[in-house]
């Protein structure tokens, strides 16, 4: 196994010494591997794509547009 060393702020650290119970080492692992199987599945999904990233970026802008516009609607900002 290789060993990957982490910087984390020092607030945090003193908030994870309050748990010395947590293996926060398989904490780490473990959601490094959930974000793995997220991005494997992303980039199956995405492989046939002839979407550019300016398209992808287009298409972002124009759907928060849109909901902020829907939020102001409603009286929610």
């Amino acid at each position: 196994m290789v060993n990957l060393t982490l910087a984390i702020p020092d607030d945090m650290k003193k908030e994870m010494d309050k748990f010395p119970e947590m293996n926060w080492s398989e904490i780490a692992r473990a959601s490094i591997k959930k974000r793995l199987e997220l991005l494997k599945k992303f980039r199956e999904f995405t492989k046939d794509s002839e979407m550019t990233m300016e398209d992808a970026i287009r298409l972002g802008r124009e759907v928060n547009k849109g909901r902020f516009e829907k939020l102001k609607k409603q009286g929610l900002i």
